[in-house]
């Protein structure tokens, strides 16, 4: 068992009718109430961790610095927290300071211009 596995003491409140379901479920399966917690805990983190919004949030949250990469990695795992730091390490990188080549028409001469018309200004 590592250190992040070692059981830890958690108090909390919660609703008379949730704990009396909970017990009913917990004695239906021969479970302990703290099994069948644990195993919902896991579920719910597990399922909101996979969540495209989740990672949406996670990485927006990232990217603006609300999160740093250990807590990032917690919440998405190490191998998507790991592609949202080398995302975040490309936008933060400076634009190559490249021109435009001269000699290729890279709309193979099918480039159209709009001409517009101020219309607001008359």
């Amino acid at each position: 068992m590592s250190a992040s596995d070692d059981p830890r003491r958690v108090h909390f409140q919660s609703p008379e009718y949730l704990v009396e379901r909970l017990d009913a479920i917990a004695d239906l399966f021969d479970k302990d109430r703290t099994d069948v917690l644990v195993e919902a805990m896991r579920e719910y983190i597990e399922d909101t961790a996979d969540s495209e919004t989740f990672q949406e949030l996670v990485a927006a949250k990232y990217y603006d610095d609300q999160l740093d990469f250990e807590t990032a990695k917690q919440l998405v795992g190490a191998e998507t927290a790991q592609r949202l730091r080398l995302l975040k390490s490309d936008l933060s990188d400076e634009p190559l300071d490249i021109a435009a080549p001269d000699d290729i028409d890279i709309y193979g001469g099918d480039a159209t211009t709009v001409v517009t018309d101020d219309v607001d200004d008359q």
